[in-house]
């Protein structure tokens, strides 16, 4: 009896021992199945999620934001204990007990899914396992993806605190509506910062990792509510807040931006514009647009918000009031069905669906706006944002043909602003307004840093998002000739050179290009002064055949204006394309002296640690670090800026320049109390028209023409619809950024010269007279000796003034004696240009 019981036990305890051993193999084997391909923890203590990429203007003002995912990292320090507390009594009640699991947790789920045979299915998660499936497992709901995240639970468990845990819970967690991280997801929900959220706005937000996608705070109402009150009582029972406390704020309503209740976040930004989305396309090509749109960048951009404004309105009204002179009606192209504007809740509803523009707002702002009923003396209409109807009356649109019913139709939807008052602002009337069909562009940048100060790009980027500033290639037509002139000035010849202005014609291999000034006019002999002044096409061909294209290619390279200028007359006058942003770039260093400089949207770009990766200012400054500077000595910027063109070549071109504004094709345009040079194009049939201007702190440059290039009209001209957005523009820049007069270089010295023949003249003698700029050591030519031609042929009888030309006689190389009129050089009547014709660009 005792053998047999002996052995009862003794068998019973073999088969003890033995399933303990089996059953620590099973568990060994199946950790080991489970681990040893198991991600690495150590990816979590070095944490880099995708964050936010913001830019900020020069002021420290948020101009845009872009992001994969909206995270905006905080470190567990500075998440109120309170927030914590609302996950924790939401999530995992006993996340500072448990060792990364929770097996009561686990089988109290498994015991509801037996009961309820599948039914209810619900997860016992901890905090640390979610952080395991957000960050290195997938969200497949299988035994083995659970047991290995229990596993790499309790392995984090082992190598980081409780509160680093959490921290990367509250900063990875999708919250909905796009956010990543409880505090982008209280900007997003309630416009606030984690320390602004009240208690019930915290709950809130404890409550979304049950369903993010579904609790919606309008939606889901009454959902999201009932899951906020009961997360308010977790906190009450387990001691973190009193019983008053989650009861007064279950008593609250829900608030959210999403129901209107609270402006968003995105409201107190300014919208989108041309400026910001170069950034975003420049630094896209730069970092790649994973690190841009995922590396939480700081961006300090170059812009001037207040001058960017006064940018886009320059440009607006220019291209406004091209279109209105046109006399055309094209509207939206949109109108809405009769259901729509059955009563004012529809047509509300249908014009807010509307895909039309909401970011114009020249001389007021633009709204979208229905047609309700319409006569031909008065239109109703019902406009977005405007509680009242609105009237739109016959005078109105003057500027077109018909009445108002010829215009409109019932359910046109079109744009109205407000006309108010110039003097108290007061509301007057509606107007009507139309996006123009021509589009344009304007750029302006601080001429000694290159830093772009505003940019537009078109009418309206919610129209259109295609910036024609940087990457509309256009033709710059007579604005390109200032680099003919600049290679020719640096090639030996001088603002005294005669270039003779008369008909051409050259065998292109392709035909006969017969190039001619805009006004079919020829001056004859004239000084180079006036060929750039009055923007003389024949001339300019002259000069740089004289010169050479290669070398007028390799001053347009130099700048910048192009990569590679084909080396043909043609384009000499502006014929070969490229951007307005390259152009103004390329001016800016006329402005400066001849210095390069490189033009730039960013000042500094620091990532998500707060390191500069990206400076543009490059120089140093020298000594500023010196504790003890000697008396009368101050620190000083070191420059290795590169030199582009001869100090005194820039001053003499710069001067030229300025005859341009003063007296030439943009006088009478630019109006400005500062020292103004620019020069106008104008392209074949007025395709493109350009101004481009600089004072001695910045360069702007503008040009307006169509998306699909055709004529703007026999009238148009870069002085005529350029020069203005420039006016206005500088108008309000140089009070800021002032202005003075021109540098003069050292190493030359004035002599004054007749504008009109080139003749030295005593000094101060006459209105006529300029002071041109000369290198020391250098002695000018006057006179025939001084004139070219390009090596083209000319008629003998084209007047020539020799050197020792008296009593105001212009002597032709055939000897003939020709007065010279109120300083105007008349053509002989017996002057024989043969069977020449003209044509081409002016």
């Amino acid at each position: 009896m005792t053998r047999a019981i002996l052995s009862f036990f003794g068998g019973l305890f073999s088969f003890l021992l033995l399933s303990m051993v089996f059953g620590a193999l099973t568990v060994g084997g199946v950790i080991w199945v489970y681990t040893h391909d198991l991600p690495s923890t150590e990816q979590l203590a070095n944490y880099s999620p995708p964050m936010i990429s913001r830019i900020y203007a020069g002021e420290g003002q948020m101009m845009d934001e872009f992001a994969r995912e909206r995270r905006l990292f905080t470190p567990i320090e500075d998440i109120p204990p309170l927030l914590r507390d609302a996950f924790i009594s939401a999530e995992d009640r006993n996340f500072y007990e448990h060792s990364g699991f929770d097996p009561l947790a686990i089988v109290a789920a498994f015991r509801d899914a037996v009961i309820s045979r599948g039914r209810n299915l619900r997860g016992a998660s901890t905090i640390t396992q979610q952080v395991m499936k957000n960050f290195l497992l997938s969200s497949d709901r299988t035994g083995e993806r659970k047991i290995r995240e229990i596993i790499l639970a309790w392995r984090v468990e082992q190598s980081l605190s409780k509160d680093e845990i959490l921290e990367l819970y509250l900063n990875e967690i999708f919250l909905g509506q796009n956010s990543f991280g409880v505090a982008a997801a209280a900007q997003t929900y309630f416009n606030k910062t984690l320390e602004e959220l009240s208690l019930e706005e915290m709950a809130f937000l404890a409550s979304l990792p049950q369903a993010p996608s579904e609790y919606h705070p309008v939606r889901a109402r009454e959902r999201v509510t009932a899951r906020r009150n009961w997360i308010l009582g977790q906190m009450a029972e387990n001691g973190y807040i009193t019983t008053d406390e989650a009861e007064a704020a279950q008593a609250r309503p829900l608030l959210s931006v999403q129901g209107g209740d609270i402006p968003s976040f995105r409201e107190s930004l300014p919208e989108r514009d041309y400026f910001s989305d170069e950034i975003r396309r420049q630094l896209s090509t730069t970092f790649g647009e994973e690190e841009f749109f995922t590396g939480g960048l700081t961006i300090r951009a170059t812009v001037n918000p207040g001058l960017q404004v006064t940018a886009a309105h320059a440009l607006q009204r220019a291209l406004e009031d091209y279109d209105r002179g046109q006399g055309e009606w094209r509207g939206t192209g949109i109108a809405l069905d009769s259901d729509a504007l059955a009563d004012e809740d529809s047509w509300r509803t249908a014009l807010a669906e509307t895909r039309l523009a909401r970011d114009i707002t020249l001389d007021n702002p633009w709204h979208p706006a229905v047609v309700l009923d319409v006569t031909p003396d008065r239109a109703r209409v019902g406009i977005e944002g405007i509680p009242e109807i609105g009237q739109i009356d016959r005078p109105d649109i003057d500027w077109l043909p018909g009445s108002l019913a010829d215009t409109l139709n019932v359910g046109d939807v079109v744009y109205v602003r407000a006309v108010t008052s110039n003097s108290d602002g007061s509301f007057q009337r509606w107007s009507l307004r139309q996006i123009p069909e021509a589009q344009g562009a304007f750029m302006a940048m601080d001429v000694n840093t290159g830093r772009v100060i505003a940019m537009q790009g078109g009418f309206s980027y919610q129209v259109s998002g295609f910036n024609r500033a940087t990457q509309a290639m256009r033709q710059p037509g007579s604005s390109f000739k200032p680099f003919v002139y600049a290679a020719a000035l640096d090639s030996g010849f001088t603002p005294a050179t005669i270039i003779i202005d008369a008909p051409i014609e050259i065998d292109t291999g392709e035909g006969i290009w017969r190039p001619n000034n805009a006004g079919h006019d020829y001056l004859g002999p004239t000084p180079m002064r006036t060929g750039i002044e009055q923007s003389r096409n024949l001339m300019t061909v002259r000069l740089a055949q004289e010169v050479g294209m290669d070398v007028v290619a390799g001053y347009a390279e130099r700048f910048g204006v192009y990569d590679s200028l084909q080396p043909f007359l043609a384009n000499s006058l502006g014929a070969q394309e490229t951007t307005l942003f390259r152009v103004v770039a390329a001016y800016a260093m006329f402005a400066n002296g001849g210095e390069r400089v490189e033009p730039t949207l960013v000042d500094r770009v620091q990532d998500r640690w707060g390191r500069t990766v990206y400076r543009h200012d490059q120089r140093r400054c020298v000594e500023c670090a010196e504790p003890d500077l000697p008396a009368g000595q101050a620190p000083w910027i070191a420059s290795q800026r590169q030199r582009v063109m001869d100090p005194i070549t820039a001053y003499q071109l710069t001067s030229m320049l300025q005859g341009v504004v003063q007296r030439g094709t943009a006088s009478g345009a630019i109006r400005l109390p500062v020292p103004v040079a620019g020069k106008t194009g104008t392209t074949n049939d007025a395709r493109d028209v350009w101004f481009v201007g600089y004072t001695s702190t910045m360069v702007a440059g503008c040009y307006i023409g169509f998306d699909r290039p055709r004529s703007l009209g026999r009238r148009a001209s870069g002085g005529g619809l350029c020069a203005p957005v420039f006016q206005e523009f500088m108008t309000q820049a140089i009070q800021e950024y002032g202005g003075g007069r021109f540098a003069v270089p050292p190493g030359g010295h004035f002599i004054s010269i007749d504008r009109h023949t080139g003749e030295r003249v005593p000094d101060g003698s006459g209105g006529d007279v300029v002071a041109e700029y000369f290198r020391d050591g250098e002695e000018p030519v006057f006179g025939i000796d001084a004139l070219i031609d390009g090596g083209f042929a000319m008629g003998m009888s084209l007047p020539v003034f020799e050197p020792d030309a008296v009593n105001d006689l212009l002597v032709t190389e055939d000897g003939t004696e020709i007065p010279v009129d109120q300083g105007q050089i008349p053509v002989p009547a017996t002057s024989d240009f043969g069977t020449l014709s003209a044509g081409g660009l002016y």
